[in-house]
């Protein structure tokens, strides 16, 4: 097993942290590094820049515009990307959507969409969860219903991030209510939000953020040619999904940015006379987030050496979504602990010597929560290793 860089990694992370540092527009950084909202122009903006350089898919093949970049390469550029503070690439088009249609679209859905989620031509959103449905997706009760040449939908999706944004959304509906295994006669419809019967209702967060939503669907027509694989067996295609969007869970790049701004927030944060960094029960705690932190990356070398020799990993990829999704949280809670008072200001305000830290604190923390549960709970994780790894 070999847990080290080669020289021409090394150089490809050289080339990567260049570039990002050179072109990342710095209003998006900022707002970024100050944990701002970022409107549907501002990732739109970042991704036409990161689609002309070439880099917006490096998961996708190079005939539909990928990098052609190893599996190393592509986790290089993902803690890069991160490090730098660059704005996120919404993960329902390029990443979720895409490496759907690559697997199961035919070559009419490939031609037409893929190149319109490359260049951002189409914002996408996520139709899974439904009141009711969340870590048991496969018991969802949006239905439709087949007539000639389109589907009538009729239900309702929840916590559709960035819903209000949506130009398409891809959707798990029920095709066959009376199958008596509730993972069959579930399919996977793709729905322009523009059609008549759809209304997105906000959906406000505790910070009085605008992220989530409502979605309902009130006889809304869907061509059954926006139908993804077959009909009934879009649990296939929902699994597949997943697989991808857990694989982006872990960010290991983006808690080592978050790790070095926390000591830097610590040592000009006093606490009893001395810089809090100083005191030893929090030092403790600190340390402990950190070997984690270095240990889950150690690990996630050995899924990379894994795939470099294989081509593929197993389940055990479940305990980078676990644990990096842990480590994240334990972060924004060690972070909140050194702003005391001000964590509470929902907006960045500058204080003397403390570099904006104060700022969206206490919502970046209450966003947090929700990185246990969005991609498969932790405990669904855990028994998905159980079954699938250990054979409990």
């Amino acid at each position: 097993m070999d847990l080290n860089y080669s020289a021409e990694e090394q150089a490809f992370r050289k080339e990567v942290r260049t570039w990002l540092d050179a072109n990342i527009p710095e209003d998006l950084r900022r707002k970024v590094l100050d944990y701002e909202e970022l409107s549907k122009d501002d990732l739109v903006r970042w991704h036409k820049i990161l689609a002309k350089k070439g880099w917006v898919a490096p998961s996708w093949p190079v005939e539909w515009g990928g990098t052609g970049w190893n599996a190393v390469q592509r986790y290089i550029f993902e803690e890069e990307y991160a490090q730098a503070g660059a704005p996120p690439i919404a993960a329902f088009g390029v990443t979720m959507c895409g490496n759907v249609l690559i697997r199961f679209g035919t070559d009419a859905q490939k031609k037409h969409f893929l190149p319109r989620i490359y260049h951002c031509d189409d914002f996408w959103c996520q139709g899974y969860s439904e009141p009711g449905s969340g870590s048991d997706l496969a018991s969802l009760k949006t239905r439709a219903e087949r007539k000639g040449d389109h589907y009538v939908v009729n239900g309702q999706k929840i916590w559709t991030t960035l819903g209000h944004y949506g130009d398409w959304i891809f959707c798990l509906v029920r095709t066959d209510p009376n199958n008596p295994k509730k993972q069959e006669g579930i399919s996977f419809l793709l729905i322009d939000m523009k059609t008549p019967g759809i209304t997105v209702r906000p959906l406000y967060l505790v910070d009085e953020g605008h992220e989530v939503n409502e979605v309902f669907f009130d006889d809304v027509k869907v061509p059954v040619e926006n139908l993804v694989f077959e009909e009934n067996k879009g649990w296939t295609v929902a699994k597949y999904l997943l697989g991808h969007e857990r694989l982006n869970t872990g960010r290991i790049g983006g808690s080592k940015r978050e790790l070095a701004k926390l000591k830097k927030m610590a040592a000009e944060t006093m606490y009893r006379g001395r810089p809090m960094i100083e005191d030893q029960r929090f030092k403790d705690r600190l340390s402990r987030v950190e070997i984690e932190l270095m240990a889950l990356e150690v690990t996630n070398m050995r899924f990379l050496d894994e795939m470099r020799r294989t081509g593929n990993i197993g389940p055990e990829v479940s305990m980078l979504k676990i644990r990096g999704t842990e480590i994240q949280q334990a972060l924004t809670e060690l972070t909140m602990q050194v702003a005391g008072p001000r964590a509470q200001l929902f907006k960045p305000v500058d204080y003397d010597g403390f570099d904006s830290y104060g700022g969206s604190l206490a919502s970046r923390y209450f966003n947090y929560r929700k990185t246990s549960i969005y991609a498969g709970s932790n405990e669904i994780q855990r028994n998905i290793m159980s079954k699938m790894a250990l054979g409990l």
